[in-house]
């Protein structure tokens, strides 16, 4: 389930795989892209905004264009060697392939693709909140988001993109349990949302750079979460039984004794 560091990394494998090299040829299996052959076109950077990713090209006229894609809960790319078999994914997942001299980029079941001109990447990725990696991350700005919208629960809002790019349902779940906040708590009853959003933007920056996401520390399976995934486990603090339900179109996990839900705040009177 790719998060923001997850394409953070994905971005950075497609970059070095491709950065400076000429496409030699390209196969867009998508129908909003089907007749659009990138040969000859030279990859300038690969880069990753929130859950989207950016491969940013030059034409052969040195217009900057850029190749939008987004990964979702399913979508991957992988880079392979010339002559190298595909085995990331089904064939029939597959959505786009650019090969180079030195490597092959494979995209599987990619999302809202686009070749856009690079000076309109705001149209694809504008709408998004600070990116918790990005390097223009705006701590106050994405708390200032989220405080504009003081009835939602913080479950809710982590995942909403718009407030802060990057965070997934397992990050979710991790911050609101380190935090000891219930994922039902309205956004203005969280006792410490700058805190919150700090550590959500420690957790992403402390697993960039690996695959293995863990909040615990631990890289061991099974000892890298403590609330993702553990249903009916017992939590690793107190005990209790981790639990799973859903919330808006999501499930949550959450531990009843370390998360208790807090009222909100009294109704205006």
């Amino acid at each position: 389930m790719p998060e923001g560091d997850t394409v953070w990394n994905t971005a950075r494998v497609l970059h070095r795989a491709l950065a400076g090299a000429r496409i030699t040829s390209s196969d867009f299996r998508v129908p909003q892209l089907a007749t659009t052959d990138l040969t000859g076109w030279t990859v300038r950077e690969s880069a990753s905004r929130g859950k989207h990713l950016l491969l940013r090209l030059s034409a052969p006229d040195e217009a900057p264009w850029t190749l939008h894609s987004h990964l979702r809960m399913d979508g991957a790319w992988r880079a392979y060697a010339p002559g190298e078999r595909w085995n990331g994914r089904p064939a029939h997942l597959i959505r786009v392939v650019l090969r180079s001299p030195g490597a092959v980029a494979v995209g599987y079941h990619l999302h809202e693709m686009a070749l856009v001109p690079t000076a309109e990447e705001d149209r694809l990725v504008g709408h998004l909140g600070p990116d918790l990696l990005g390097p223009d991350w705006d701590a106050a700005e994405a708390v200032r988001r989220l405080a504009d919208h003081p009835e939602q629960t913080i479950g809710e809002a982590l995942l909403d993109q718009r407030n802060l790019a990057g965070v997934g349902n397992l990050y979710k779940c991790e911050v609101l349990f380190l935090r000891g906040v219930s994922p039902w708590t309205p956004v203005d009853a969280v006792p410490d949302l700058p805190g919150m959003v700090a550590l959500a933007q420690r957790l992403l920056a402390a697993n960039r750079g690996r695959w293995t996401q863990s909040s615990t520390g631990s890289l061991h399976r099974g000892q890298t979460s403590y609330v993702y995934g553990r249903r009916a486990q017992p939590c690793r603090r107190c005990g209790t039984a981790i639990r799973k339900e859903e919330l808006g179109e999501r499930v949550t996990y959450w531990c009843p004794v370390c998360q208790p839900e807090r009222p909100g705040p009294p109704a205006p009177g």
